[in-house]
């Protein structure tokens, strides 16, 4: 079972690390293709969580019991796609996807703060490498200041609230919510949430051909029912550490995604700085 599991969390990591190749092809704004992207995986995803076997009396009765968890693993993800989204279209693919990739981080602090989990030198340690290493991954770009340093910002909100949506989780598939009605609670409230932002920000709301909705269904499907669906699944079987880890190989397979698809350059400082925060949060997880 772990072994299954290790293998479709690497899955759904590569699944979702095409997000940003998706939101720089589409033709709507960048919290629009946030909405796009859970509204049209929400009706797939309540398809699932709706199977007898999956709407248990247990598993409803965990979700009355920690609904707010579900809420807030919902207003959370809502935070992580739209700020994440708005970032990709400031900085460069891989910048902004290592940024996002600082959960782990946000994770142990949260376990610290709310559970007492003990915190060793060696997360000390890699805390700090990784924020030294964040430093020097937008090093080329903070002496220009504008939109470049905007995205790394935003970048790394992006991360705080996915890693607050982990936590969210981790307490809702702790009282034994099933995955499928947990990925559909959350997606259907990510939809919510994002729906007044999207239609209020001036941009495109709705794709201007069959392609831009290709790309959008492309999105749904790819990133958000198959990538974090299968992260959803393999979260539930695997240790925390173990799956934050592994989640860092988003931005290397983005990184290569762009390289092939847009032929995105990556400086020295950028590859420096990045395998410098990398192996910080490596650190930060092997000592939590």
């Amino acid at each position: 079972m772990q072994r299954v599991s290790f293998l479709c969390l690497l899955a759904g990591a590569c699944a979702i690390a095409f997000a940003p190749i998706f939101v720089r092809l589409a033709d709507t704004g960048p919290v629009a293709s946030a909405f796009w992207r859970c509204a049209l995986a929400a009706p797939v995803l309540w398809l699932g969580a709706l199977r007898p076997n999956v709407a248990s009396p247990e598993a409803r009765a965990a979700e009355r019991a920690h609904g707010m968890a579900l809420v807030l693993a919902g207003l959370f993800f809502a935070g992580d796609l739209g700020v994440w989204h708005f970032s990709i279209l400031y900085t460069s693919v891989a910048t902004s996807t290592v940024l996002a990739n600082l959960a782990p981080i946000f994770v142990t602090l949260a376990g610290w703060i709310l559970w007492r989990t003990r915190v060793t030198r060696v997360f000390l340690l890699g805390m700090a490498t990784a924020i030294v290493g964040m430093f020097v991954l937008v090093g080329p770009e903070f002496s220009q200041g504008g939109q470049p340093l905007l995205g790394d910002a935003l970048g790394a909100i992006a991360g705080a609230s996915y890693g607050f949506y982990m936590v969210a989780v981790k307490v809702a598939r702790d009282a034994n919510a099933s995955t499928a009605r947990l990925m559909a609670w959350s997606t259907t409230i990510t939809a919510l949430v994002l729906l007044p932002i999207a239609l209020a920000f001036p941009q495109p709301f709705l794709p201007h051909s069959f392609g831009g909705w290709m790309v959008l269904v492309g999105l749904a499907v790819v990133t958000q029912i198959v990538g974090q669906g299968l992260i959803a699944y393999a979260f539930a079987h695997l240790p925390a550490s173990i799956s934050s880890v592994s989640l860092l190989i988003q931005p290397v397979m983005a990184s290569l995604y762009a390289w092939i698809l847009f032929r995105e350059a990556v400086g020295p400082a950028q590859w420096i700085g990045g395998a410098v925060v990398l192996g910080g949060i490596w650190l930060a997880k092997r000592g939590s």
